[in-house]
């Protein structure tokens, strides 16, 4: 079954022109501008309020990122399905990516755990189909947008292996730390031996050369055992209770 599972997925692409959020940074024509330009900021607005809608009654929450090429026999994925698992049994609903991947394990590991599953799928250019463990779900058209409900709606994130989009992702969240758009929002890197050079480049460069604070730095925990997943989301968590904060939210702006 596995092998089976296992095998690459070929899906035909869409054309590049019929992606909104191309057409969206493309440098537009003065007659495009005038004719489209202000229907596509409506457009952006009325995406913004469908996934606030969707989403309100979702809490409390965590987003699991990472790859969505990672396969079933690779051993961070069956560690994600635990992780989500455990937060799950834990009493948070989990968000992700809603594609492959460890997007797909994040949501097993809540559809195993009896926990809510959210997939917060996006357009792409080679189109990326819902994996089967997903509760609840939206397609967004534009990256930004997206993000900004993984962030609204979540109370940690936690970050497996990945490439260039799990890199946006946690330093777009590492930023909104650092400028106070958001508070006691813990960053879980998990696994040291892919993510070990990345902070220590941060505390032996960036730190180094005053472009950041060690309490940046501090924000990001790196970790090998979903157990301790849990124990930092949960600590975070109640902490928030104990002091009477609300969910952290950021701005659609940010």
């Amino acid at each position: 079954m596995r092998d089976m599972e296992d095998h690459e997925q070929h899906i035909p692409p869409k054309p590049r022109e019929s992606l909104e959020d191309r057409k969206l940074l493309d440098r537009p024509s003065r007659e495009e501008t005038l004719q489209s330009e202000s229907w596509r900021v409506l457009r952006i607005t009325s995406e913004f309020v469908a996934g606030i809608d969707h989403l309100a009654e979702v809490y409390p929450a965590v987003s699991i990122f990472g790859s969505a090429r990672t396969k079933l026999s690779n051993r961070y994925y069956e560690l994600a399905v635990k992780t989500a698992e455990l937060l799950g049994r834990a009493g948070f609903a989990i968000i992700t990516g809603g594609g492959p991947g460890i997007m797909e394990a994040g949501n097993r590991g809540a559809r195993e755990a009896g926990a809510l599953s959210i997939g917060c799928n996006i357009e792409l250019p080679f189109e990326q189909t819902l994996n089967p463990y997903v509760d609840k779900s939206m397609t967004f058209r534009y990256f930004f947008v997206r993000k900004t409900m993984f962030v609204k709606y979540s109370e940690a994130f936690v970050t497996f292996p990945g490439g260039f989009g799990t890199l946006d992702e946690i330093f777009g969240v590492l930023t909104l730390i650092q400028t106070k758009k958001i508070s006691d929002f813990p960053v879980i890197l998990f696994g040291s031996e892919y993510w070990g050079g990345l902070v220590d480049w941060l505390k032996n460069v960036v730190l180094t050369e005053n472009n950041i604070l060690r309490e940046d730095v501090e924000s990001i925990h790196i970790v090998d055992d979903p157990e301790r997943v849990r124990d930092i989301v949960v600590e975070y968590h109640e902490r928030a209770i104990q002091h009477g904060s609300k969910p952290q939210q950021a701005s659609p702006s940010q």
